[in-house]
């Protein structure tokens, strides 16, 4: 990571944190209005996307994987990131039309092709990468980092027959950790979780955020007539292991010296920012929902 922290200076786009303002006794930041109005927004282009599935959700979430790979890239040393960008923009592309392209053949034999492009992608971007072991890696990890749960949301939209209601519990749990998270540590503060990675995250905070997304997974369960144990239990999971991957993300940006991945989307700053915690469940969900053949919504509550 030495590589990566030497750039941090030339990489900065944001000199310090937003001032806060006191409202009805409280210290608020423009981004307490601007996350809720495009966070809504977004959402609801991504609960749309999720039922119509197929392309349409595939072309969704390949826009979001294409910008935040760039955001990745940026951030990292190298002058030629517009390169390493365009590479890993056709990987995620080819690997996300790959499967559905695969899905609708309905040959299991072809399944491996979507992974085949992502891995292609990360050795060409070695090749491009800057000359230096740690650079080379970071560079390529994209395909990790974003390329793969990109493909493991598409894939869980088009595998299980119940992926839609699985992706609308797990974005329903993250959204509401991101949410609960936000409001129960600005309003009760407290100790901080872990101050080296991410100095504005508190304990009350993460355990707000696990408990919205707790709530958030099993109502909807219960809505869909499934058992809300078992929505919880999905809820508890996502929302744990999303703000693990918002700690990921916190820690590189540290080491890059910047405060956000970029400023796409006002009150989130980058793509990164807002997708962060579900680059960390998107996978763990497909280990789970395809590799083990876990279906939650399998026993209808009675």
């Amino acid at each position: 990571m030495s590589g990566i922290s030497q750039t941090a200076n030339d990489r900065r786009t944001e000199a310090g944190e937003k001032t806060p303002r006191k409202f009805l006794g409280f210290e608020v930041t423009l981004d307490w209005f601007m996350r809720p109005l495009f966070g809504f927004g977004l959402a609801a282009i991504a609960i749309a996307a999720t039922y119509y599935g197929s392309y349409w959700f595939a072309l969704f979430i390949t826009a979001g994987a294409v910008a935040a790979a760039r955001e990745w890239h940026r951030m990292l040393p190298g002058t030629r990131y517009g390169w390493l960008s365009i590479v890993s923009a056709l990987a995620i592309i080819g690997a996300t039309a790959g499967e559905v392209f695969v899905t609708h053949l309905e040959n299991p034999k072809l399944a491996i092709f979507p992974w085949c492009i992502l891995m292609a992608g990360a050795v060409i971007n070695v090749v491009l990468s800057p000359p230096r072991r740690s650079a080379m890696l970071w560079h390529a990890a994209s395909m990790l980092y974003v390329g793969v749960p990109a493909l493991c949301l598409v894939a869980i939209r088009q595998v299980p027959a119940n992926g839609v209601w699985e992706l609308f519990a797990l974005f329903f749990a993250v959204w509401l950790t991101d949410t609960g998270a936000l409001f129960a540590g600005n309003l009760l503060k407290g100790p901080k979780l872990w101050p080296a990675l991410s100095p504005n995250k508190t304990w009350s905070g993460a355990i707000g955020g696990a408990i919205a997304g707790t709530i958030a997974a099993a109502i909807v369960f219960a809505v869909l007539n499934a058992s809300p144990w078992r929505g919880a239990i999905v809820g508890l999971c996502a929302s744990v292991v999303g703000q693990l991957g918002d700690l990921f993300e916190s820690f590189l940006k540290r080491r890059v010296g910047r405060k956000d991945s970029g400023s796409l989307i006002p009150g989130h700053g980058g793509v990164l920012d807002r997708i962060d915690s579900m680059l960390f469940v998107a996978p763990v969900a497909a280990l789970v929902f395809l590799a083990l053949h876990v279906d939650p919504f399998a026993l209808v509550a009675p």
